[in-house]
């Protein structure tokens, strides 16, 4: 059977009470007291129950990590568990578990993180995206509740909004812009994006970054070049067959994640197209697949592991009094060019 405080307190003579405080590490108990009962401790293999240690010192040392898709969905893009391993490569450092929150919609995900940090099961989260008007991040600001956002706070209109959020991201519109120039670059005048739901706001920005980028090219927007769906490498597939059934096609298409872009290089190569030469295809976060495509994939690179790690060192930082300003951190990304561009 496990061992108790109150079989501790038994063995060393003193009361239950005065464990609990030795294990709190409150001063006002004398060294010598404190060496008797840890040497007990020691002897009867004594582990503190979470649960119970929490209500002692106010903390679980415990990270929730909320997503907003369901498991099966969240793991199968290779964003996920890249910026997990960054995340765990801080907490377990710095001594904290991390819980992982799965739930699908915004009324779910907003109930499963607040009743997380309300029960005390975990002292701070971290989201992993946010969506314009996140009514989430409001309640949280609300709450005063310990988060940190891996994207950035905006309002429906897409502006920033609730500056004092700590929050880690990288410049979505300018990297899109970059993307869509590089295409501009090679002679590209008819270039699609693919997106996802736009009410996510990494979305949302990359799709502004695509618009700026034509304009400063001098480019209509045409919005049937613009392919809406879910962040799949189906939709990505579907994207194409709807983009070819247009009577003047795309010669290049930006899709705003490499999962989309791997659908889109399916679709083109079961269409008999060449890539590039008959249609170049790049993508974004420079995923491992982005390597092994066949032609290799030109993509921005988005330093996922590096927004993880920023993400909980700040979050660690908050909950032990330590992190400064500034609140939001804007890490760079870059365009890797590969094959499904060059020679363009």
């Amino acid at each position: 059977m496990d061992v108790t405080i109150k079989d501790v307190a038994r063995a060393a003579g003193v009361s239950a009470s005065t464990v609990s405080r030795v294990l709190s590490g409150n001063p006002k108990i004398s060294p010598e007291t404190q060496e008797k009962v840890r040497l007990v401790l020691r002897n009867l293999k004594y582990h503190p129950h979470a649960g119970a240690r929490s209500l002692v010192t106010g903390s679980s040392r415990t990270i929730g990590l909320v997503t907003s898709r369901p498991g099966a969905e969240t793991f199968a893009n290779p964003f996920f568990p890249e910026v997990i391993r960054g995340i765990c490569s801080v907490l377990e450092v710095a001594g904290y578990n991390l819980v992982l929150s799965t739930a699908q919609g915004e009324a779910n995900q907003r109930k499963s993180c607040l009743d997380m940090l309300r029960s005390r099961h975990v002292d701070g989260v971290i989201l992993t995206s946010s969506r314009l008007g996140d009514e989430l991040i409001d309640a949280l600001v609300s709450e005063g509740r310990n988060f940190v956002l891996i994207g950035r706070p905006a309002d429906k209109a897409g502006n920033l909004s609730h500056p004092a959020v700590y929050a880690v991201n990288n410049d979505n519109i300018l990297a899109a812009a970059v993307a869509t120039a590089h295409l501009v670059s090679g002679g590209h005048r008819r270039i699609a994006f693919v997106t996802g739901p736009q009410h996510w706001v990494y979305c949302y920005d990359r799709l502004q970054g695509y618009r700026q980028g034509l304009s400063q090219a001098g480019l209509p927007l045409d919005p049937a070049l613009v392919q809406q769906g879910n962040i799949t490498q189906q939709d990505g597939n579907r994207a194409v067959d709807r983009l070819f059934s247009l009577p003047e096609p795309p010669t290049a298409i930006l899709a705003m994640d490499d999962t989309l872009a791997l659908g889109a290089l399916e679709a083109a190569q079961r269409r008999g197209l060449r890539v590039p030469a008959d249609l170049a295809v790049a993508g974004f976060n420079d995923s491992p697949i982005a390597s092994w495509t066949r032609p290799t994939l030109t993509t921005v690179r988005i330093p996922v592991f590096d927004l993880g790690a920023m993400a909980a060192r700040m979050l660690a930082g908050l909950l032990d009094g330590t992190h400064a300003r500034p609140h939001q951190v804007i890490l760079p990304s870059e365009i890797i060019i590969r094959e499904s561009t060059a020679g363009n």
